[in-house]
């Protein structure tokens, strides 16, 4: 069927309110951002990054967190697994928290992991915080099994519970949990 210039034919406009709920627009691309604001209790260092926004992950705010969550012991910098900063990110989505994490480990070099290692039992020869795919962190103010449930819930990775230490562990290997 032909159309006068100008006018479009049934299927062009359902095809384009169909998929208009898929087609982001600039406003809300910009509510989607993903960032993060953490202070490290080990340094007491802090930081404010906004490492995704319109539609791809910031380079520089990434670098930044890399530094940030280096070993604070050997000063040792590896790039961080943004799957594992997006798994905080959603694990406060879940429960409604400020995007706001105290850090107690990010990074860990061969040596600081061997020497944690010799003082518990809790610490894996494999961890993937040598590989810069784990965090160790809690939410102020958050209740921590409610954020041990909402990071389990997610289904993405490694959730650990350390009730006596007061943190999550969170990390983008295999899906897996355990808890203390």
């Amino acid at each position: 069927m032909k159309h006068a210039p100008g006018s479009m034919s049934r299927r062009a406009i359902l095809g384009g309110l169909l998929a208009a709920p898929f087609v982001i627009r600039p406003a809300a691309a910009a509510s989607l951002a993903r960032g993060l604001t953490m202070k490290h209790l080990h340094t007491n260092e802090t930081i404010s990054a906004t490492y995704w926004r319109n539609g791809k992950y910031d380079l520089g705010a990434w670098k930044e967190l890399n530094q940030f969550l280096r070993d604070w012991r050997t000063d040792g910098v590896v790039s961080i697994d943004l799957r594992t900063l997006d798994m905080v990110h959603r694990v406060c989505d879940r429960i409604g928290a400020p995007k706001s994490v105290e850090i107690l480990s990010g990074y860990r070099s061969p040596q600081t992991n061997a020497m944690l290692r010799k003082r518990s039992s809790g610490v894996a020869k494999k961890s993937y915080h040598l590989k810069g795919k784990a965090l160790d962190f809690r939410l102020p103010n958050q209740d921590l099994r409610k954020t041990h449930r909402a990071a389990l819930s997610l289904k993405a990775g490694g959730v650990g519970l350390y009730s006596r230490s007061q943190f999550i562990h969170v990390d983008s290997g295999p899906v897996r949990n355990w808890g203390r």
